[in-house]
């Protein structure tokens, strides 16, 4: 049996992450107050509705209790209404309640009326977009928990022709590699200690956030 999952707000972000889920297998019942986007979004949700999710009897027809997750993404036209939106589902039963916030303030007020958690996504990628300002080596990266990120990096030039066994990334700099792009096919492959890195290659790492940085600055 397919995850279920309820996205309430169907915005940029919302929609978004409706329309991934679904590529996923997941059976999506998408919400919007709007007709237009609730017709977009069925085009490829398993259920789609408009209605005022501040509305505690409709709301509860959606059977947030049976879902495996619930997203509260409405934006920030209504902050009022995710907060509203966020106590009624976990008033419900919601097994996981995951909500947009805004700003600092209206994170913490959804995390008191019970938000198991809370996400910006506006300010997440703004700060890893940051770092791809900064350092043109980093291609992209990726939040894999607090605090904790997978990130792409082009292979620093001094790091060209050694191997990863003697440039010792982990006790160095405390990044940990787990594939490595061949820049000239686009290959990737698992990290060999013995192979030597070649211009143009892409390293895939995990490590705390801002150790990527430092390794491109100090290399």
């Amino acid at each position: 049996m397919n995850r279920q999952a309820i996205v309430i707000g169907l915005g940029q972000f919302g929609m978004s992450v409706a329309r991934a889920l679904s590529e996923r297998h997941v059976d999506v019942f998408a919400v919007d107050i709007s007709d237009d986007r609730v017709r977009a979004a069925a085009n490829y949700v398993a259920e789609a509705a408009a209605f005022d999710a501040t509305d505690a009897e409709a709301l509860a027809r959606t059977m947030p209790e049976r879902r495996d997750v619930c997203l509260c993404a409405i934006g920030d036209e209504a902050k009022e209404a995710s907060i509203i939106c966020t106590a009624l589902l976990r008033q419900m039963g919601a097994k996981r309640v995951i909500s947009r916030a805004n700003d600092d303030l209206h994170a913490r007020v959804l995390t008191l009326v019970g938000a198991h958690q809370v996400v910006n996504p506006e300010l997440e990628f703004g700060e890893r977009f940051a770092n791809q300002i900064l350092h043109q080596g980093i291609k992209g990266e990726m939040l894999l928990g607090e605090g904790v990120l997978i990130t792409e990096v082009t292979v620093p030039s001094s790091f060209v022709g050694h191997t990863l066994g003697d440039l010792q990334l982990p006790r160095r700099y405390g990044v940990t590699v787990v594939a490595v792009r061949r820049g000239r096919s686009g290959v990737v492959m698992l990290p060999d200690a013995k192979a030597r890195l070649e211009d143009g290659d892409g390293l895939v790492v995990v490590a705390e956030e801002g150790a990527v940085s430092r390794m491109v600055e100090r290399s």
